[in-house]
């Protein structure tokens, strides 16, 4: 899943996350990415990732964030 294009919506809360519209992004995991280690906190509080039929909200999304990180540790 993480994998696959994803839809990054960014805003201080929903209803301004979906007005801006989204970012696109080649995989989830760099919209993840994105949204935890350059996107501007505030605009956290309304976030929404769409993969495919999947949507997740600001807390799946650091969720997310979480695994990727553990991920890269256990690599390295």
């Amino acid at each position: 899943m993480l994998n696959n294009p994803a839809e990054l919506y960014l805003g201080s809360d929903a209803t301004t996350a979906m007005t801006l519209g989204a970012r696109r992004f080649g995989s989830a995991a760099k919209a993840v990415r994105f949204a935890m280690e350059q996107a501007a906190p505030v605009s956290l509080r309304g976030a929404s990732l769409r993969v495919g039929t999947l949507t997740f909200g600001p807390h799946q999304i650091r969720a997310l964030h979480d695994q990727i990180a553990k991920a890269r540790l256990t690599l390295s």
